[in-house]
């Protein structure tokens, strides 16, 4: 028998702004969408989405992922959302608990 679960999640605890169209998807830990405005060296980006296997819902998509104990928050109500946010458990994003699935393969004896 084989037994697994989904990945797991991560408590974030360190807010990353970034600015995106109204299309941009709202998850906290990754962003994907046209003309996303970030500090590069605070998140991972994919500006080509194709060679990694991702959609691409238009020739501009990009995608960028909160590493570690990161998430993304938007500069309208930053400081609402910062708050709410903080200190929650959140699926996506870089970390090993999103990375890693645990399996464990059991035989009869």
């Amino acid at each position: 028998m084989v037994l697994t679960t989904d990945h797991g999640t991560v408590r974030v605890d360190s807010p990353i702004k970034v600015v995106g169209e109204k299309s941009t998807n709202t998850n906290l830990r990754y962003k994907l969408g046209r003309n996303l405005s970030y500090n590069p060296k605070q998140v991972y980006e994919i500006k080509r989405p194709e060679a990694f296997g991702l959609p691409q819902p238009n020739i501009s998509t990009a995608y960028i992922f909160a590493t570690n104990r990161d998430f993304i928050a938007y500069p309208n109500n930053y400081n609402y959302y910062v708050q709410y946010y903080n200190n929650t458990f959140q699926h996506g994003g870089i970390s090993l608990e999103e990375m890693v699935v645990p399996v464990v393969t059991m035989s009869k004896r």
